[in-house]
């Protein structure tokens, strides 16, 4: 009786082992990281002289496939089909790049004379 109330006992102990552990959140395999972060956003166009920054603004995050969607408040312009590879929370391009996690989101981004910036947290 005693081996057998010992073996269901390990064997309670590593189903729960095995069901707490879990693989590294990734924003190519799910949805963690799509919401909404607030914080400080920015734009700016050097062709139109057009700049825009606060620091109560915020950014949606949507994906659309295998890339993501920046929205932007405040009348800055989205930034769309951004990929990010598999098993990477950073993106870094001759463009610039995105950091993104389950909490902060921070973007240094250029791309065809537009520059968006944020360092926002949810």
């Amino acid at each position: 009786m005693k081996k057998c109330i010992k073996n269901l006992t390990a064997l309670f102990f590593i189903s729960a082992l095995l069901v707490s552990c879990s693989k590294d959140n990734d924003p190519s395999d799910d949805n963690l990281f799509v919401g909404t972060y607030n914080g400080s956003v920015s734009y700016s166009e050097t062709s139109g002289n057009t700049s825009i920054s606060t620091d109560d603004g915020r950014v949606t995050l949507v994906k659309v496939g295998d890339s993501y969607n920046f929205d932007f408040s405040d009348g800055i312009p989205s930034l769309k089909g951004i990929k990010i590879d598999k098993n990477e929370n950073i993106l870094i391009s001759s463009d610039g790049g995105i950091k993104i996690d389950e909490g902060n989101l921070t973007i240094a981004y250029s791309k065809d004379g537009e520059v968006w910036g944020a360092d926002c947290t949810r």
